[in-house]
């Protein structure tokens, strides 16, 4: 039997078990399985529970409070995004948490989708259409922040057609949100937020925008899933949505049933830039505080630690000696910040801050990023082979900073035995020279990486040529002889894991390799 007719036969048994349970309860009427009760249940405005047959109640109440924003953007600004139509960078997801092959994200995933988009041939040169939101009856709008970047001015368009300017209040590029305000005559319909942390996979949603031009789109569909980090930024955390959405829908509303926005729609996942079913929302719960302080104060100010981090890999865990891959290891402290005064150190693994696990390193940035400038917050980190508890005082985020967070490393280097870990490797003396050919910061010391050999078993590791080994299990290298005796000695030893601490053009970052007669991948228990 093939393999098809197998599928067939097992979901044709399935149908049979079901629909058979469901006449026996009752719930099954006519010849063809007919349920005797269709509708689903929605909170009107007033209060009470409706059950509904159709989406067209809730949007129209939601429809009015929806809007078409058009950004008239600079020249240099028009002309960039041209440039950049024809060889669009898409983001790069290596998440393995993700659910999505990484070789698919690298071709298909595209984040802020709207400021390179064309409306079918008629866009105007220099003209970013998006959607919008009216959070406040006195005019203010939400959006991405992408549809109003660089923008000279911006033109809010309302459901009953009538044309506003608005002035933009404050912009976010971390999280992609702007806010916009424009003079209406009157109350403006608007929406309220809702609570996305209490939005389940498979909750029916609603998005409506404007996609490639076309107002007051509405499609259907339900969360896909949660959480999912696309690497556009250090705070991802977006809804994952099927209902349709496309260039143009920018900006615009994710609705649950109780018609309120439980997400903004800021990119998609495409072979062609056209929707496949998925989308990304950014959560309401996320976006709220952003759009509040845009509103109070025109920035956002954000609690900073002071440290890059990277991935606790299973090989770094066991490495370090912790029970499982959790947390966020640190690579670097920030001279002078926060987590320097609170006594900090380089290859500190932070577990949990006040009191709540840092399950993934994800995680950090986003617990930090809310906490109150000048709340002292209690950090639990991993040291070496003990629980060290750290009173830091957050900080606010300077101005410079994009991110709080380096992307995780890739170090997985495949099933390979390791005995002898220098055999193929050519090392130097880090020189004054060495130093300006590779960007090597002057408080770094160690040894550069010159070649490594093709049969080296370094080979399918992160290390590169030009990275400055610094330490091998926590010992200082001083030579190249130093680091080849420290590494021969390491591989030889049975079991256990390799842990080298590397910089890479002034970014530090550790690699976790298996001793002789393990493997990368080997879970224990």
């Amino acid at each position: 039997m093939s393999e098809p007719r197998v599928i067939q036969t097992r979901l044709r048994q399935l149908t049979e078990t079901v629909f058979g349970a469901a006449v026996s309860l009752g719930l099954v009427v006519g010849g063809f399985g007919c349920a005797p009760d269709t509708g689903f249940w929605a909170v009107a405005s007033s209060g009470g529970r409706v059950k509904m047959t159709s989406f067209a109640p809730l949007v129209r109440e939601v429809l009015p409070a929806v809007v078409n924003v058009s950004a008239i953007q600079r020249p240099s600004k028009a002309a960039e995004g041209d440039e950049a139509m024809e060889g669009v960078d898409p983001v790069i997801s290596r998440d393995p948490g993700s659910g999505l092959p990484p070789s698919v994200l690298d071709k298909l995933l595209h984040q802020f989708f709207h400021d390179r988009d064309r409306d079918q041939g008629s866009r105007v040169h220099g003209l970013a259409l998006g959607s919008g939101f009216v959070i406040d009856p006195t005019g203010y709008i939400v959006t991405d922040d992408h549809v109003v970047e660089d923008a000279e001015s911006v033109i809010v368009t309302f459901h009953n057609g009538t044309q506003l300017p608005a002035r933009i209040v404050g912009r976010d590029e971390l999280t992609d949100l702007a806010l916009l305000k424009v003079k209406a005559p009157h109350p403006l319909a608007y929406v309220r937020w809702g609570d996305s942390d209490t939005a389940r996979v498979g909750d029916w949603v609603l998005a409506i925008g404007n996609p490639f031009g076309l107002d007051d789109t509405v499609s259907s569909g339900i969360i896909s899933a949660r959480g999912r980090d696309i690497h556009s930024g250090p705070y991802d955390d977006f809804l994952q949505i099927d209902a349709s959405i496309n260039r143009g829908n920018s900006g615009g509303p994710t609705f649950d049933l109780d018609g309120r926005v439980i997400g903004i729609n800021s990119a998609i996942y495409s072979p062609n830039g056209g929707s496949v079913g998925i989308g990304f929302a950014i959560p309401a719960n996320l976006a709220r505080p952003v759009v509040e302080q845009l509103k109070d104060r025109g920035r956002v100010e954000r609690g900073w630690l002071g440290v890059q981090i990277q991935e606790v890999t299973p090989e770094i865990a066991r490495g370090f000696g912790l029970a499982k891959p959790a947390g966020a290891l640190i690579t670097a402290v920030s001279p002078g910040g926060p987590a320097a005064h609170a006594g900090f150190l380089q290859g500190d693994v932070i577990l949990s801050v006040n009191g709540h696990d840092v399950a993934r390193t994800r995680d950090l940035p986003l617990v930090i990023a809310e906490m109150p400038i000048g709340q002292r917050a209690v950090v639990v980190v991993w040291r070496r082979d003990r629980e060290v508890t750290l009173w830091p005082v957050t900080g606010e985020m300077p101005r410079s900073l994009e991110a709080s967070a380096t992307e995780p490393e890739d170090n997985e280097a495949g099933h390979r035995e390791l005995a002898d870990l220098g055999s193929g490797l050519q090392l130097a003396p880090l020189t004054a020279r060495q130093r300006r050919r590779w960007q090597v910061p002057d408080t770094v010391d160690g040894v550069v990486v010159s070649v490594i050999g093709d049969h080296s078993p370094l080979a399918a590791t992160d290390l590169l040529p030009g990275d400055v080994i610094e330490s091998i299990n926590w010992q200082p290298v001083v030579s190249p002889r130093d680091a080849l005796i420290k590494l021969r000695a390491a591989g030889s030893s049975r079991g256990g894991t390799v842990v080298l601490l590397i910089d890479r053009q002034g970014t530090s970052h550790y690699i976790a390799l298996p001793a002789a007669g393990d493997t990368i991948g080997a879970r224990s228990g």
